[in-house]
């Protein structure tokens, strides 16, 4: 397995440059060919009000402004995707769509050109018409998601940590992750149990340390206890181990849109000096 194409998800009106230096990183790893896209929602000229759901009118000048400014920025994305990869890596190809669904329906459908999706977190404060529902689209696009954050400029691959639970989407993020493994330098597999569970955790990730090993990735083990809630846990464990990568495994609370792995935020897993490796 290997990442013969890489989908590189750049966000309209903002600098990508630290996303872009990672994919720069990454492409020549595995000689990917890179699909640059990005995506944006024009304004319609009926918008919900936020409070009542009714429609307020918005003018044909405030949508043509609109047009022209998102018109720009798709440009403005393009020119920084190629002046960062044309010529650096074996393959290219840039995609850009208006729609006036949701950002990520547009994005999982492009999905199923990739093996794995290089992705910034979304910040709730940008302007939905520009941002994606990072959760909704790791939830649905049925590929790996490597998540940057926005101060990251390169990838560490020093110490990966796989954040081990028994559970299906932690059996897929391990697998999806494979070629990552294979280029870290060290590997720990950890599992976060209760305590009379400890036994049981420790055959488990002995288990995915033996299974990688066929797939010859030297991995360290680990398991411990947690008192004060497995996020702030696996967090220390990540800073005691310098883990400039975790892998993990994510499922979610589809009535609150929330990112759950154990009891793992996506504040945990999106800090500003770490990257993350998702599947669901």
């Amino acid at each position: 397995m290997s990442y013969g194409t890489l989908l590189v998800h750049l966000q309209i009106g903002c600098l990508n440059s630290g996303l872009l230096n990672i994919a720069r990183d990454l492409a020549p790893r595995y000689d990917s060919r890179v699909i640059g896209i990005a995506a944006g929602r024009p304004l319609d000229f009926g918008a919900t009000d936020g409070f009542a759901g009714g429609m307020v009118y918005i003018s044909g000048e405030a949508i043509q402004q609109d047009r022209d400014e998102f018109d720009r920025e798709i440009a403005a994305a393009e020119a920084e995707f190629h002046a960062a990869l044309s010529g650096r890596v074996s393959a290219i190809e840039w995609r850009s769509s208006v729609t006036y669904e949701a950002l990520s329906d547009c994005l999982v459908r492009q999905a199923r050109s990739a093996d794995l999706i290089v992705s910034n977190m979304s910040s709730r404060g940008i302007d939905p018409s520009r941002r994606v529902d990072t959760g909704d689209f790791v939830m649905r696009a049925g590929r790996p998601v490597l998540i940057v954050p926005r101060t990251l400029t390169s990838l560490d691959l020093d110490h990966v940590l796989v954040a081990w639970k028994d559970t299906r989407e932690a059996r897929r993020a391990v697998a999806d992750a494979l070629p990552l493994l294979k280029q870290a330098a060290r590997v720990t597999v950890h599992e976060i149990a209760a305590e009379v569970d400890l036994a049981s955790a420790r055959t488990h990730v002995d288990d995915v340390s033996a299974w990688l090993a066929r797939h010859g990735i030297v991995a360290e083990t680990s398991v411990s206890t947690c008192r004060h809630g497995d996020a702030a846990h696996l967090d220390a464990i990540a800073i005691e181990l310098s883990a400039g990568v975790i892998v993990a495994g994510v499922y979610g609370h589809n009535r609150m849109r929330e990112w759950v792995f154990g009891g793992v935020t996506r504040d945990l897993l999106l800090v500003e000096n770490r990257c993350a490796l998702v599947s669901h």
